[in-house]
């Protein structure tokens, strides 16, 4: 018998990964000795808050922290996730039935759709977006239909018109703040949004990835803070920005008592959760002192500022995002026929400088390039004067 992958059905739906080229030249450039200066992937290059990593290190010496955890998360931890909605956004949810800890969000997300999809079922996703947003729908043999969302004033428009039409789906995946876009709404948007997640009777799922690391006196809504949001989504949080602690995989998915219900019976004949010690740390920086974000969130802003000033000043026109961890810039007009991808490459070669191709993210990301923040100001400054003969 012969094994080929190409009888694997699921692997011949899932699009090729676009980013690959890319770390490909990326990988060839340093085998030669070339230092790139990377804005790639959004992966923090900070370390994990101290006093989080001190939690894991004593928790990890108590013996009874190895064995299995439970697949919902630590009650003690649901209850630091209600707590933390409370603190932040004034929700109050019942953290039996409405929080579930997951390995991060794209566990969560991924096995959410499993939860929620039968084969065939269609899920709205905006374009362009975070990969998992329609890799996950792909990965429980779902349909994707895609809304543009490109333009702020066309938004809700766009995601009725799709809501609208046939077939109906099931499901709308929103995330705000955005990555890549670092486009942000108000409470009235996701007011709106849950108007038509009860005239459509569809599924929201709200990706609150970004909610710390806001700029400039704005703050992130929670989607659970909208009237009624409750009663048709869910929101799913990740503690990798936020705290550092990307590497750790841990987040939560909080909102509907039915979905959050079909998500743990899922997750209870797949995993046993996350490692004791990681959930009593994710605990500790929930609950203990902020500092530590508003710091993380303050170097991210220094760099926001850095790049985009550096680049606006070779000739780049670019707005400063009022959140993320990025910084999403049109292709310069003389290069747009290129293509995101082409653009990329072209950065690799002539700059050393490595971004993530705006095709990555969707097709309507292909005149875009998404810049990570996760090179230190001098390194930016670096990058900026590289890139300057683009401009000439």
């Amino acid at each position: 018998m012969s094994i080929n992958s190409e009888n694997f059905s699921l692997l011949s739906k899932l699009p090729q990964y676009v980013f690959s080229s890319v770390n490909e030249l990326k990988y060839q450039a340093r085998s030669r000795g070339e230092d790139i200066i990377d804005f790639g992937m959004g992966n923090p290059d900070q370390p994990t808050p101290r006093h989080i990593i001190e939690k894991l290190l004593e928790s990890s010496l108590q013996g009874r922290n190895h064995r299995y955890s439970v697949s919902a998360g630590l009650p003690k931890l649901r209850l630091a996730i209600s707590s933390w909605y409370k603190r932040n956004y004034n929700v109050d949810l019942d953290p039996e039935k409405e929080t579930i800890v997951t390995i991060g969000s794209k566990e969560g997300l991924s096995h959410l759709m499993i939860s929620l999809l039968a084969p065939g079922e269609t899920v709205l996703v905006p374009d362009p977006c975070y990969p998992i947003h329609s890799f996950s729908v792909l990965i429980a043999r779902g349909n994707i239909k895609e809304y543009d969302s490109i333009k702020d004033d066309k938004l809700l428009e766009n995601i009725e018109k799709g809501l609208k039409s046939e077939p109906k789906p099931k499901a709308l995946i929103i995330s705000f703040p955005s990555n890549p876009t670092t486009q942000t709404v108000d409470l009235d948007f996701f007011r709106e949004i849950v108007s038509l997640g009860k005239k459509y009777s569809v599924i929201v799922i709200h990706d609150f990835a970004y909610a710390d690391i806001c700029f400039d006196d704005f703050k992130a809504p929670s989607f659970l803070q909208a009237t009624g949001a409750i009663d048709v989504g869910v929101e799913s949080f990740s503690l990798s920005k936020s705290y550092n602690m990307a590497g750790w995989r841990v987040g939560f998915m909080c909102g509907n008592k039915e979905v959050i219900s079909a998500l743990k019976r899922v997750k209870s004949y797949l995993d046993y959760g996350i490692f004791q010690p990681i959930q009593i740390s994710a605990i500790t920086a929930l609950n203990e002192t902020q500092d530590c974000v508003n710091q993380i969130r303050d170097r991210y802003k220094m760099r926001r500022n850095r790049l985009v000033d550096g680049l606006n000043k070779i000739g780049w026109e670019i707005e400063k995002p009022k959140a993320t961890m990025f910084v999403w810039a049109k292709i310069p007009g003389k290069y747009l026929d290129l293509g995101s991808l082409e653009f990329s490459k072209k950065l690799i070669k002539e700059c050393s400088v490595a971004v993530s191709p705006g095709i990555g993210f969707g097709s309507r990301g292909d005149e875009y390039v998404r810049f990570a923040l996760i090179e230190n100001e001098q390194r930016i400054q670096q990058a900026a004067k590289s890139m300057k003969k683009l401009f000439k």
